[in-house]
């Protein structure tokens, strides 16, 4: 049994991959987690002790990054500032978790020589026309357009600085939009299912044009695992499950598995800068070390989201009002 240490491990896709780590391996669990909005210990409940320890800490925190990492065989690093709008108005957060904090981890992985894996998203390669044939791939010239989406392209160079200029085992992976168990109600996919299920009619930002590249948060933790294992250290694999979809495709599907009128939505106003579509080319992946989703059916992934929602309220409740209440004040 090995002990792997994940960093932002109570937040939505660091969550997921928590579990499947215990449903998939034998290893034991490290969570290290600040709890800010995002983390939420609920979406660790009912893992065992013996599986799963956590700690409750920031990652900028070197005395206590440093002790986690002597006991640990393996990091992989979640932790993130990670909502766009959230980094318009306030992107110095950003700036501390996402590079202050990254920085801090390479370090304690310098230090102690361990195996350490970066989770990263699409968005620091920026945004690609409606109709480009192309898609993002490894060598796609970095272009991030936000605060958020600029702090985590430096988080990604600190850490190939640190495979170059120090031999820190690392890997990178950028991942498309996930969606899944434990999304913060804030969320596009959740905000929609939980606004239904309330009887209130989702928002859909400007026309609903934008177009984002879908993947079940399982079939992310599942290509983490498969990178951990199999990964050429120093490289950078794009993980994504063929999911393009446009926003009013989505909600209007959302509607249509909820048994409601596609129609019954309403327009709201677009967020500035928002990028127009994300797509993915996950080929390096899936050829060089034989990944793939289990999830490639879209509506098949959105029915169990849609369910887990349903069957999860206790979950997903405390937050909603709050969330909704916000968003009402920016006309959204």
């Amino acid at each position: 049994m090995a002990n792997l240490l994940v960093t932002g491990g109570a937040g939505f896709i660091g969550s997921n991959f928590v579990h499947h780590v215990v449903d998939h391996t034998d290893d034991h669990v490290t969570v290290l987690d600040a709890l800010t909005y995002a983390g939420n210990l609920d979406s660790l409940r009912g893992l065992s002790e013996d599986r799963m320890t956590f700690v409750k800490g920031d990652i900028t925190d070197a005395g206590l990054v440093d002790e986690l990492f002597s006991q640990a065989d393996a990091v992989v690093h979640y932790a993130a500032e990670s909502h766009n709008d959230n980094s318009l108005h306030d992107p110095r957060p950003f700036l501390d978790t996402n590079i202050v904090g990254t920085y801090t981890l390479l370090e304690a992985a310098r230090r102690h020589d361990l195996r350490f894996h970066h989770i990263s998203t699409d968005e620091v390669y920026g945004d690609l026309e409606l109709d480009d044939p192309e898609r993002f791939t490894e060598q796609t010239p970095y272009n991030p357009s936000s605060p958020y989406s600029s702090t985590k392209a430096g988080s990604d160079l600190l850490v190939r600085a640190w495979v170059r200029s120090f031999g820190v085992r690392a890997t990178i992976s950028n991942c498309s939009n996930n969606y899944g168990p434990y999304q913060h109600v804030e969320k596009f996919i959740p905000r929609q299912i939980t606004n239904v299920l309330r009887g209130v009619r989702p928002k859909l930002y400007g026309g609903g044009q934008n177009v984002r590249d879908w993947i079940h948060a399982d079939d992310h933790s599942s290509a983490v695992l498969t990178i951990l294992d199999k990964g050429e250290i120093g490289e950078t694999y794009l993980i994504g499950a063929d999911g393009e979809k446009n926003n009013k495709d989505v909600v209007e599907l959302i509607l249509e598995l909820m048994g409601e009128p596609r129609d019954s939505y309403d327009h709201v106003t677009d967020r500035a800068g928002h990028d127009l579509r994300y797509a993915i080319d996950s080929t390096k992946l899936r050829t060089e070390l034989d990944w793939h989703p289990s999830y490639e059916d879209f509506e098949a992934g959105l029915k169990a989201t849609i369910q887990w929602y349903r069957d999860n309220e206790s979950w997903w409740a405390p937050a909603k009002d709050g969330v909704e209440a916000f968003y009402a004040s920016k006309g959204q």
